[in-house]
């Protein structure tokens, strides 16, 4: 007997470093038996542009630098290099990926890690929930180093820094919205004060009262 082909809903998750959004993303697909998009989606949005995936790995959830690689057009055409190749090329990476975001969304169940993937899918008609992952920093620092990412605390907290302004500047440049701001997502978590289990419970809760959909796997 063919299978029952499942409803699309996408949830979105935004996440500080180090704070468990990955992994809440990964336990979510798991439980539900859904679809996970994260670097997966890199590779993918390279292989229909056509280009090679480092070049959209290297564009990840980084705004583009406006001041460089540009030839200043100042001499009597406007500032016209304030407008750059690099800059072109990162529109073109995030509009690839923007296509790609659409696309799995349109097509079943999935989870979607960062990207701005709740940006892009505002105007969907797919049921979709934004959330936002955040923790102590303290706590953040421990999971880094739990996982290997780092050796010391303060090149944990160093990285947790960087990464989380590369993510702010990203989506704050491509977006109408703010990264982390609580009237950006419909949810929230601190993961500090509540298990990741828990997370998943609140979210089948709210996804069924807010759009009647059951998301476990029958």
């Amino acid at each position: 007997m063919e299978q029952k082909r499942r409803e699309p809903f996408v949830v979105c998750i935004g996440r500080q470093f180090g704070s468990g959004g990955r992994a809440l993303g990964k336990m979510l697909a798991e439980r539900w038996g859904i679809d996970y998009y994260d670097k997966e989606l890199l590779a993918e949005a390279a292989r229909k542009a056509g280009m090679a995936t480092e070049v959209f790995e290297d564009a990840d959830e980084k705004m583009p630098n406006l001041m460089g690689s540009g030839l200043s057009f100042s001499m009597g055409f406007g500032q016209l290099g304030w407008y750059n190749a690099s800059a072109m090329m990162n529109e073109s990476i995030f509009g690839a990926l923007s296509d790609v975001i659409h696309h799995v969304a349109d097509n079943g169940p999935c989870v979607i890690v960062g990207r701005t993937a709740d940006y892009v899918l505002r105007d969907s008609k797919v049921p979709m929930v934004s959330l936002f992952v955040h923790a102590p920093m303290e706590e953040r620092v421990r999971r880094i180093l739990a996982r290997a990412d780092k050796t010391t605390e303060k090149e944990a907290r160093s990285l947790a820094e960087k990464t989380d302004r590369k993510r702010a500047e990203y989506y704050n440049f491509y977006t109408d919205k703010r990264w982390g701001d609580s009237p950006t997502y419909d949810l929230s978590f601190d993961s500090s004060k509540i298990s990741l289990e828990d997370i998943c419970d609140l979210l089948e809760l709210y996804i069924m009262r807010r759009y009647g959909l059951q998301v476990k796997k029958a």
